[in-house]
């Protein structure tokens, strides 16, 4: 006589089947953060940005155009002062514009390099996303069979009539 299997506890296939559904709904939740980070810094990048240091470099450029203006107008004028101040606010003004050019170019080079560098990355996310998708999904649904099958197979079979040597049972 073939030996029975010894299944000891359905719950514990029942409960690790749970546990890997919540894990999965954690994974995609933080899978689609990731990916969602990721366009967003792309977006800051471009809208945000770059668009802010070119504002900011022409603003610069005002007060150093206004800072210049004011050292010519203290060297025109004959007054008792060289414009040592007027300097100073333009040699102060050149080094917030240059700052902000700095700025600028940073900004530009993350965005070229973005793509590059970043979307790689963001293929492996989406890869991970896939292969939770479909492969621990249908393990999911394969443990799901796995404890019904089991908990047919464990169930006690009730007995039934013996059907008689050579025809059906109940007929001479």
């Amino acid at each position: 006589m073939p030996e029975r299997a010894k299944v000891h506890s359905l719950e514990v296939i029942e409960a690790f089947r749970a546990s890997l559904i919540v894990y999965l709904e954690k994974a995609r939740s933080a899978l689609d953060d990731i990916s969602d980070d990721v366009m967003r810094t792309r977006m800051w990048l471009q809208d945000e940005q770059r668009p802010r240091w070119e504002a900011e470099i022409a603003r610069r450029t005002r007060q150093l155009q206004e800072k210049q203006a004011a050292l010519f107008d203290a060297r025109l004028s004959f007054m008792e002062r060289s414009g040592m101040v007027e300097s100073a606010e333009v040699r102060k003004a050149k080094r917030a514009l240059d700052e902000a050019d700095g700025r600028l170019q940073t900004v530009k080079k993350w965005i070229r390099q973005y793509d590059s560098r970043v979307m790689p990355l963001a293929k492996d996310v989406d890869k991970l996303r896939d292969v939770l998708a479909q492969h621990m999904g249908k393990a999911v649904v394969y443990l799901g069979q796995i404890t019904k099958t089991l908990a047919a197979y464990t169930q006690p079979v009730a007995p039934g009539p013996v059907p008689a040597p050579g025809g059906e049972a109940g007929h001479k």
